[in-house]
């Protein structure tokens, strides 16, 4: 077939890579080269990168919606199928019906539960048993589309985003395979079921020691790497890299012991791995032998 694919994270790699094996992808689009890290840098996204190393044409626009020369030149491609994985940017109603099989969608989990732009982290945070992939025919709105195919894969007691996250992928890359080959009918997502996972924000890695420490370990392995978690001792920032239960109890935000077990609202929290600002990570129990704290401050 002849494609286009969209995307612009990680996540998109694989599939991109499973296409480009398989069919004939004529244009990637992605998300325009932007600063990124401690530098600031300018950097192309991770599919862009790969586009290049496959040589593949490579389009970044800034914005489609009303971009009447994009949705011109996307006509022009002459496409099959478009395959989008998180792109990052709404496809207007001209980019959706120019494909002669429209616009497919690789989506990070079991829709309807979780559309939006961040449900790997969102099912972590919820405790979800599982989470999956949904191959979705694109509609104009928010993952509303109807599905192709889904698969679901358990979410395991300590998984964290990436683990999640890359084996979401893969399972993206195959299944999209399958959608473009066997075609199969497609099925309305549920009525009822539907949740929203809102972007992230550095906000949302704020620790709360008033919450339940099985909540807050949810919230450790949901956001890391980004935006991560973080606690406040002394008024200084203190990253949590990595975090698990603990059968203790006290004041929240209370330093329990030496192994850096902080008391929550329900349960306790051990920081099993940290980094003070402008220091190397390193684990709690090294933090305290070097800074004689006795508690987390209280959001």
């Amino acid at each position: 077939m002849r494609l286009a694919f969209m995307g612009s994270p990680a996540f998109a790699v694989p599939a991109l890579r499973a296409l480009a094996d398989a069919h004939e992808v004529v244009c990637v689009y992605t998300q325009p080269p932007r600063p990124a890290g401690r530098g600031q840098m300018v950097a192309k996204s991770a599919v862009h990168q790969e586009a290049e190393r496959l040589r593949l044409p490579v389009r970044h626009p800034a914005r489609l919606r009303r971009e009447v020369a994009e949705h011109e030149a996307f006509l022009a491609l002459g496409l099959d199928a478009a395959v989008v994985a998180a792109y990052g940017l709404i496809l207007p109603p001209p980019i959706l019906a120019a494909p002669r099989l429209g616009c497919l969608n690789i989506h990070a989990s079991l829709l309807p539960r979780w559309r939006g732009a961040a449900p790997i982290q969102a099912a972590i945070l919820a405790g979800d048993a599982e989470s999956g992939v949904t191959i979705m025919q694109m509609e104009a709105g928010l993952d509303t589309g109807p599905m192709l195919l889904r698969e679901a894969v358990a979410i395991g007691p300590r998984m964290t985003t990436p683990e999640l996250h890359d084996r979401l992928a893969e399972i993206g890359a195959r299944l999209i395979l399958r959608a473009l080959a066997e075609q199969p009918a497609p099925v309305p997502q549920p009525a009822e079921g539907a949740s929203y996972a809102p972007k992230l924000t550095r906000e949302d890695g704020k620790i709360d020691w008033r919450q339940p420490a099985a909540s807050l370990d949810r919230r450790v392995r949901a956001l890391n790497p980004w935006p991560g978690t973080f606690g406040f001792a002394q008024g200084e920032l203190v990253k949590i890299l990595a975090a698990e239960p603990a059968q203790a109890a006290g004041v929240p935000g209370t330093i329990l012991d030496a192994s850096f077990t902080v008391a929550c609202g329900e349960g306790a929290l051990r920081l099993t791995r940290v980094q003070r600002a402008g220091r190397p990570a390193m684990s709690g129990e090294a933090l305290l032998r070097g800074w004689s704290i006795t508690e987390m401050q209280r959001a």
